[in-house]
């Protein structure tokens, strides 16, 4: 429209007539398809592990608070687990950003005690209906999700955790697996698992589907 004065001009085909008289045609544009020197590989930075790995440290610094070399879990000893604390009862949805927030915790994802600060803050609690508030059973007071945890953690209290339909529904972020293991959870009961999350499961850790089971009260 702007060099042939019509929406038919094909700047491909037709010719236009200069202001003396001359024909004048476009050229269709061309280029290189590939570069004529290949590409740059760039700097080859890898660096193949030592044959003795055994010899082989990484060294964290235990101030960080970014990241923490992560610990072994202790083993299920095989016996039946008896008694719990029920650490939390899960009203509705719980999303993994229920239980392992995003957000400013994404700062932490290298250093699981941090992050683990923010275990199920945001599940609803059924018998209080708010977020990040359960009874602690050492004191019977309302008290925050992770420092209830972490008291009955530090006593050797072992806990679970009762959920609802599609129990971590979201993006496959491990912490929601590994925050409620490492703050002392040995069970996760709910009526069913979101699919990719049944997937991230340690295999001595108990992620039990009550409704195929037996029928909790």
């Amino acid at each position: 429209m702007v060099f042939g004065g019509s929406l038919t001009f094909n700047p491909i085909t037709d010719t236009l007539t200069t202001p003396t008289g001359k024909p004048f045609k476009f050229l269709p544009p061309n280029g290189n398809e590939l570069p004529p020197r290949g590409y740059d590989p760039g700097e080859d930075t890898y660096q193949a592990p030592p044959k003795e790995r055994d010899i082989l440290q990484i060294n964290v610094n235990p101030e960080s608070d970014r990241l923490q070399l992560l610990q072994p879990f202790s083993k299920w000893d095989g016996k039946d687990y008896k008694d719990l604390k029920v650490l939390i009862k899960v009203k509705g949805k719980c999303t993994t950003d229920h239980i392992s927030m995003a957000g400013p915790w994404l700062k932490y994802r290298g250093h699981l005690d941090n992050i683990s600060n923010n275990m199920l803050i945001g599940a609803i609690n059924i018998e209080n209906n708010q977020a990040n508030s359960i009874r602690n059973p050492l004191t019977n007071q309302f008290e925050p999700v992770p420092q209830v945890a972490r008291q009955l953690k530090s006593k050797g209290i072992k806990w679970v955790v009762i959920g609802d339909e599609n129990y971590g529904e979201g993006s496959s972020r491990e912490h929601a697996a590994l925050e409620v293991r490492h703050l002392g959870g040995v069970a996760v009961i709910v009526n069913s698992f979101a699919r990719i999350h049944g997937k991230i499961i340690f295999p001595d850790f108990i992620f039990f589907n009550y409704e195929r089971k037996k029928k909790l009260k």
